[in-house]
């Protein structure tokens, strides 16, 4: 089966994608394009290189706000034009923020996608800050926030953990926000966000789809070529302090079942000094081990086997700006409770470093992450998003032509070793959610 699988791989790979071209503008805007002509649309991205990780305590929130007043309009295309267009086109569009970009796109067809290069480069530079529509948005954002944190635990609990677990690193605040941050937000500060961060200098435009390299070129250089470029703002390294002990947290909150979340802090390709350095690969593997299908540690011991959890994830990102979390997830079954899932958890752990993963195990998660990888390919905004994300940052969309090779050449000794290094109890942060009916609560009520 795996010799099967692994020849799917390879034929899919020699299918009618294009090689993706590059060239920058002058004003200093990055064009990314693939061709990928087996369906008559395109997938057109602009992606920032600005995220929550840039905020500042005050204005936690800023990025997510700005997402939002995108679509409130310009001169040019007043609100409610931009998202009527593109859908009078039978295109879909839409947008997201993370902690390290800020990212908006289209789908539609190829034929029609001058038009959302016009809207993109229109409201880059040209967005209207009207102070009724910033208030509005602002208790949209705020009821946002109440809805998918303050009234889920399992997201309370996710958002104190990182608070707990990251010190240095500007990964501690929530992308949405605080919200005593959210309630004294001002237009000023989204507004100056706006014109720091959104210039074509800071920004790479990515098109994949049925399309032309040559009449995207002359597309980017008319619709985006004017733009004006800003002064860049240099990131200093930010690096977690050596760990000195096991941090734990408690979160009350009414919750249906208890819950518990470890995290270890882990390098990401973005951090090690070397590209040689093949940890966060490992860690990547280590993360398929313990959590890859019903086969994986997690799920054959814990979950099917002893039944001690009722479910159990893990949650690893290679490509993260900073140092990341490594973190486990999980609720116990019924007949079980916190401390022995806990328990279970940590002796899979132990596993790991005291016995070496045996040649099939390890092929079969390699053959798993590969493949996974691989057929995200089938999806023109797959690709768009990776090429994207590696570009804004500032790995290069080269690198995902070495996942394979990376992730090939891990032995098991190399997991054996990183284990052993990072998944240490003075590493550990663990915060545990306890169900209460009158959740256990200090300051002002959300």
């Amino acid at each position: 089966m795996r010799a099967v699988l692994l020849t799917l791989l390879t034929l899919f790979s020699c299918q009618t994608l294009g090689e993706v071209q590059e060239f920058k503008l002058d004003n200093g805007l990055k064009v990314l394009v693939k061709e990928d002509h087996r369906a008559p649309v395109a997938v057109a991205m602009v992606w920032y290189n600005v995220g929550s990780a840039d905020e500042p305590g005050g204005i936690t929130g800023v990025s997510h706000a700005l997402e939002h007043l995108m679509f409130k309009g310009t001169k040019k295309f007043p609100l409610g034009v931009f998202s009527k267009t593109i859908a009078d086109l039978g295109g879909q569009e839409n947008a997201f923020t993370n902690t390290d970009y800020t990212t908006y796109f289209e789908k539609i067809a190829a034929s029609q996608l001058e038009v959302s290069f016009e809207l993109e480069a229109d409201r880059m530079q040209g967005l209207l800050f009207e102070p009724t529509e910033f208030a509005k948005e602002m208790k949209v954002i705020q009821e946002e926030r109440r809805l998918r944190t303050d009234d889920n635990p399992q997201a309370l609990t996710f958002e104190r953990f990182l608070a707990a677990a990251h010190l240095a690193s500007p990964y501690h605040h929530p992308v949405i926000g605080w919200m005593s941050d959210l309630r004294q937000m001002q237009v000023a500060d989204a507004s100056a966000w706006y014109h720091q961060y959104y210039a074509p200098n800071n920004a790479t435009l990515v098109v994949v789809g049925d399309v032309d390299v040559g009449k995207i070129r002359n597309l980017a250089q008319h619709y985006f070529g004017h733009l004006k470029p800003q002064p860049k703002k240099i990131r200093k390294l930010q690096k977690e302090p050596p760990y000195l002990g096991k941090k734990q947290i408690q979160v009350y909150a009414p919750a249906q079942v208890p819950a518990i979340m470890m995290g270890y802090t882990v390098p990401t390709a973005n951090t090690v000094v070397k590209e040689e350095n093949l940890e966060p690969y490992t860690l990547e593997l280590i993360a398929g081990l313990l959590d890859a299908g019903d086969s994986s540690r997690f799920n054959d011991r814990l979950v099917h086997g002893q039944r001690i959890a009722s479910s159990l994830a893990v949650q690893y990102s290679l490509y993260s700006r900073y140092q990341t979390q490594f973190t486990i997830y999980g609720t116990p079954a019924q007949s079980h409770n916190i401390e022995e899932l806990k328990k279970g958890i940590l002796a899979e752990i132990e596993r790991l470093k005291a016995d070496r993963v045996n040649d099939v195990e390890l092929s079969r998660i390699k053959t798993q992450v590969i493949a996974q990888k691989t057929f995200e390919q089938d999806s023109i905004f797959s690709q768009a998003m990776e090429l994207g994300l590696l570009e804004t940052l500032g790995l290069g969309w080269k690198t995902a032509d070495r996942y394979t090779t990376k992730i090939n050449s891990i032995t098991p000794e190399q997991i054996q070793t990183v284990v052993q290094r990072y998944f240490k109890e003075n590493n550990l942060t663990e915060a545990l959610l306890i169900p209460s009916d009158a959740a256990v609560q200090s300051g002002e009520k959300a």
